[in-house]
């Protein structure tokens, strides 16, 4: 474009000044050795320019016969470095596909037509083209020679990466990542790696230095490198609440500026004040987070805050978190579960009930069997609570991976990744029962309690008799009323002996003679 405006400027000036002489007539005259000439001005000026243009195009045409070997070599090399780049993107294409054959045999046209010196990018094809023929030694090698120009330093440590994670040397692939990571920290894969590497080993501080760089670099967003370091800090914060509870709550609070939300972060916090016995720092800690996420953790920590509370007291507590987040389940499983303590047992029910309507989980079926068995005692109305329980979907837990923990971790112990763990249903139970198991239902088929069974009983009074006659002491037995009775007139068989053996079997007693009456008179 600014050739084009140069162009039509510079003719718009030559006729300008044409039109210029055009107006001014007047007559030239040079005498040049003895002989006068005189043309008009218009006619000098044109000589002027011809003689201009043909100059030019005589020396154009000088050099381009002068420069024609050159620029015939120029062109052939153009052509053949041209021809090189498209085998070598072709052969890049098929090394990706997995194209063994035609990788290496565009590797060998990419050698012919091109340096190596000057195109860093064949050893890189000649190293895929191993890989794909399973020659990793031979990959190897190339990435190391890679690694050592400064050019393809980045390539080739990566490249030393890949193939150390894939024979599972993990230490010689973290430190190709540190070596990548320290001199050029804004690759994401090599600082991802490290960082990775360092929070599993629990060097929080360098991990915590090595996101700084990631996000001075600019390699993640700030939202991102904002909620790492917070889990970072929680992480380092749990690791030294038993050794030092004040630097642990610096970092958690630190934690929670940076992310209000991390749960962790929190309990943390609220129980470095509580060993202090500092209640209204907990509460003012817990609570905010309580309204941005309630958590059952939370709860029991801000409910049993002070082990010398009465249970009426826990249940004013778990109705002040009620009263920051209503209408939610967490917030009525707390009340449900305070209420069951302090043996309010409507209350307990209702808040049960109300949580099972808006999620049905196990937890709050197996706490309505609670409340049923300290109310009611009911055997059958606990049986049939527990069977809803079993039939509820499971409650959440921390989840990372495929791997579900009792507590919350920073990083997952299988890949590694921080932040992993979430708050959720463990996998493969997220479709929930087969059956309708709403709370409506299970009251409907509720059997009602069971009324004690009483049972009449006959008690044999003995009457005093006169000792004129032997007396005959009977036994005195209770019957049931449902049981029968048995006819008088039916004779009961003979006691067998225990060891039933033959009369001189010495585990047999013999018989004893039958007392006198004298003797059994004396009994009484």
């Amino acid at each position: 474009m600014t050739k084009i405006i140069t162009f039509v400027v510079i003719v718009l000036l030559i006729g300008f000044g044409f039109s210029w002489l055009a107006d001014r007539p007047g007559v030239l005259s040079i005498v040049w050795q003895g002989q006068l000439i005189e043309m008009s001005l218009m006619v000098a000026a044109s000589v002027i320019a011809a003689l201009i243009v043909a100059i030019m195009i005589v020396w154009w045409l000088f050099n381009t016969v002068w420069n024609s070997p050159h620029a015939a070599r120029r062109y052939f090399r153009a052509r053949k470095r041209d021809r090189g780049y498209q085998a070598l993107s072709t052969g890049l294409i098929a090394a990706g596909a997995g194209n063994a054959v035609l990788a290496r045999k565009m590797t060998a046209r990419t050698q012919g037509l091109l340096s190596a010196d000057q195109e860093p990018l064949i050893h890189l094809l000649e190293a895929q083209a191993d890989l794909i023929e399973g020659k990793y030694d031979a990959a190897r090698r190339k990435f190391e020679a890679m690694a050592q120009d400064p050019e393809t330093r980045e390539l080739g440590l990566r490249g030393l990466y890949m193939e150390a994670r894939r024979q599972g040397a993990n230490e010689a692939a973290l430190e190709y990542a540190e070596n990548a990571a320290r001199h050029a920290p804004y690759l994401p894969w090599a600082a991802q790696a490290t960082l990775e590497s360092k929070s599993r080993n629990g060097e929080w501080d360098d991990a915590i230095r090595l996101l700084d760089q990631q996000k001075a670099a600019h390699v993640i967003e700030r939202g991102e490198a904002e909620r790492l370091k917070a889990v970072l800090l929680t992480a380092k914060a749990e690791e030294k609440f038993e050794s030092d509870p004040k630097a642990a709550r610096e970092d958690a609070n630190q934690a929670l500026k940076l992310s209000k939300g991390l749960i962790p972060a929190a309990l943390i916090a609220a129980r470095s004040y509580l060993r202090e016995d500092n209640l209204r720092k907990a509460a003012s800690v817990l609570e905010p987070v309580w309204k941005l996420s309630p958590h059952p953790q939370i709860a029991q920590l801000y409910v049993r805050a002070r082990s010398g509370d009465t249970a009426v007291d826990r249940l004013k507590r778990a109705e002040r978190l009620e009263s920051l987040k209503p209408n939610n389940v967490e917030s009525l499983f707390a009340v449900a579960q305070a209420a069951l303590d302090a043996q309010d047992f409507p209350r307990a029910r209702a808040k049960a009930e109300a949580a099972a309507r808006i999620e049905p989980r196990e937890s709050i079926f197996l706490l309505m069997a609670d409340i049923e068995e300290a109310e009611t005692g009911d055997q059958g109305r606990i049986r049939h609570w527990m069977s809803q329980a079993l039939r509820a979907p499971r409650d959440h837990a921390w989840v990372a991976d495929g791997i579900v923990s009792e507590k919350w971790l920073p990083a997952s112990p299988v890949t590694g990744r921080i932040d992993a763990f979430e708050w959720k249903v463990p996998f493969g139970q997220v479709e929930g029962p087969v059956e309708d198991n709403g709370v409506d239902r299970a009251l409907s088929s509720l059997p009602d309690v069971a009324k004690p069974e009483i049972r009449e009983k006959i008690i044999e009074i003995p009457v005093p008799v006169k000792v004129t006659d032997p007396v005959v002491v009977t036994e005195t037995k209770i019957v049931p009323k449902d049981q029968p009775k048995v006819p008088a007139d039916e004779k009961r068989p003979d006691a067998v002996p225990f060891f039933g053996g033959l009369p001189d079997d010495p585990g047999v007693k013999k018989p004893t003679a039958e007392p006198d009456e004298k003797t059994r008179l004396n009994l009484f």
